[in-house]
């Protein structure tokens, strides 16, 4: 005679009920289409992380944490991305991604007045203004990582994930110290031509500042710039655009400074990666490049290099 009781003990329990096809393929769909947005952004922000690190410095992230805020942004991004396209540790993606959004629509949401109108630096080849349709994209991306969440198995594979995760830090440490080992020792070229004649790289400083006439980043960089105390005249303006408004600029900002038009000729040789850029030079070689434009540098540097006292 078979025991009810033991036969119901040995039954397996049933502890994922697999929902309607419908639903899985939605679901699935939602995470793809949510992780090639945010592969992009992260796959980004990892192999160029100095570009990466002025435009998230536009959006108002931490200036002083800066390089290590941009690689950390990076690499969740990056390991969220990985983790949605594999469905046991999608809807560990889907939370990873949901709160990284409402995280960045907060502090957009807080900087609004500041931010508005500005490119949000999310993606680097979408252009998003900071306005109500920002708001609404995240509502929708948000919307994708609910659905994400929601019509997928429950996680399971926390070993696979921490490789996943390792892995994607390693690359991150790689790719930045690629990126720092490229910011000095550069040669320049030899010359120039700033105000139609040539200037000689090869002996004394130079500082060539690569800005947009029409950027604000700029502006303010450059007045900031104009108060201190340069040794020589070592500043060169590389303007990138708007080439007729560079001696506006100058006037507009007190910048003492020539104007070189030869941006095709530098902007490779040293590494130009997002304006407003900072390159100086000493004896024909670069010593440091700037893409930071915050209270202390790159001004600190420059009195530390000897451009500026």
């Amino acid at each position: 005679m078979v025991n009810m009781d033991d036969s119901m003990a040995q039954a397996p329990a049933v502890a994922f009920s697999e929902p309607p096809a419908w639903k899985s393929y939605s679901g699935a769909i939602a995470a793809v289409l949510l992780a090639l947005l945010f592969a992009v952004a992260g796959i980004w922000k990892l192999t160029d992380p100095l570009e990466a690190s002025i435009r998230l410095m536009q959006a108002k992230a931490p200036g002083f944490l800066i390089q290590p805020f941009t690689l950390a942004l990076g690499i969740g991004e990056t390991f969220a991305a990985v983790l949605l396209v594999i469905p046991r540790l999608r809807r560990w993606g889907a939370w990873i991604t949901a709160l990284m959004l409402v995280a960045f629509m907060a502090h957009v949401g807080f900087y609004y007045e500041a931010l508005r109108g500005q490119e949000c630096s999310c993606f680097p080849w979408v252009k998003r203004a900071v306005g109500p349709g920002f708001f609404i994209g995240d509502a929708v991306m948000l919307a994708l990582a609910a659905l994400a969440a929601l019509w997928s198995r429950p996680p399971e594979g926390v070993r696979t994930a921490g490789v996943i995760l390792a892995s994607t830090t390693v690359f991150a440490l790689v790719s930045y110290g690629v990126a720092l080992a490229r910011q000095t020792g550069d040669p320049a070229p030899e010359s120039i031509t700033v105000a139609g004649e040539e200037r000689n790289l090869k002996n004394g400083r130079a500082f060539l500042f690569f800005f947009d006439p029409e950027c604000m980043h700029c502006y303010h960089a450059a007045q900031k710039m104009s108060k201190l105390n340069w040794l020589g005249n070592p500043v060169i303006g590389v303007p990138v655009t708007q080439k007729h408004f560079a001696a506006g600029f100058l006037t507009a900002t007190g910048l003492q400074a020539g104007i070189t038009n030869d941006f095709e000729k530098v902007k490779d040789q040293f590494g130009y990666t997002a304006y407003p850029y900072g390159v100086a030079v000493e004896n024909g070689r670069q010593v440091a490049r700037f893409t930071r434009w915050d209270d202390a540098e790159p001004y600190g540097e420059l009195k530390k290099l000897g451009f500026t006292e």
